[in-house]
């Protein structure tokens, strides 16, 4: 039989700051995978010295990321987790008595977030736990999603995410992630963007943030993340604007 029952597959690029304590939250796993992400400073050394088996990637799709770590996992069933989240002891135990099932190959697990250090009121789904047997690999380059079979549950107990640490953060991220969301749209042949366009991009990321996801109880952080949300797809469609210009 494999000995290793769980493997848990981080993803990580420029973490110094954070990995070792989402490293620490996974350590009931019997193998744990840092898939180390062309980073800059010492996520790799970091990894390494918290007994990790460190993969390097550099240039590939979210995807291709992913599926790195699961070729290399030895584990009946694999737990994915980026190294902005982790696993509280109650998830933990709950991921435990998971693996035991033989009657569910997938399971979806809710994140607690907390942007610039306050919680979010809304709580996101994502699936991160599978057999890997019935992990056929993901796709999409950015937002990429799982191919499985089989049956899928949702666990109780939710996960950590502690994002958009500073709003130095955020921009970078914005800058770096909207150039690669413009030019999936600029090769879907997404019609010209247009001044109505750009309005009504940025009114659907404001209210799916304040609104739908109930930002307005956050207060303050609230306006900041609303806001920030409306102006990350002004980013985005303002490159697809340039790109379709330049190929005019």
């Amino acid at each position: 039989m494999n000995k290793v029952t769980l493997s848990a597959i981080i993803i990580a690029k420029n973490e110094e700051q954070r990995l070792a304590k989402c490293m620490a939250s996974v350590s009931f796993c019997d193998e744990v995978i840092v898939v180390d992400n062309d980073s800059k400073d010492n996520t790799g050394d970091i990894a390494v010295r918290h007994g990790a088996k460190v993969i390097e990637s550099k240039g590939q799709d979210f995807a291709s990321i992913r599926e790195l770590g699961l070729h290399e996992a030895a584990g009946k069933w694999v737990l994915y987790i980026d190294a902005d989240e982790e696993v509280p002891e109650a998830l933990q135990k709950e991921i435990r008595s998971a693996v035991r099932s033989p009657e569910v190959t997938a399971y979806r697990v809710k994140r607690d977030t907390y942007f610039l250090g306050h919680h979010w009121p809304y709580k996101d789904m994502v699936e991160r736990l599978f057999l890997k047997s019935a992990l056929k690999g993901w796709h999409g380059k950015l937002h990429e999603t799982p191919v499985y079979t089989g049956t899928t549950n949702t666990l109780k107990h939710p996960m950590i995410h502690r994002t958009h640490r500073t709003l130095e953060e955020m921009v970078s991220k914005t800058n770096d992630w909207s150039e690669i969301e413009a030019k999936l749209r600029m090769d879907a042949h997404h019609p010209p963007v247009v001044w109505w366009r750009l309005l009504r991009v940025m009114f659907t990321g404001f209210t799916r943030s304040y609104i739908d996801q109930r930002g307005w109880r956050a207060g303050t952080v609230g306006w900041i993340e609303s806001i920030y949300q409306a102006f990350s797809m002004f980013i985005t469609y303002a490159k697809l604007w340039e790109m379709q210009q330049k190929k005019r």
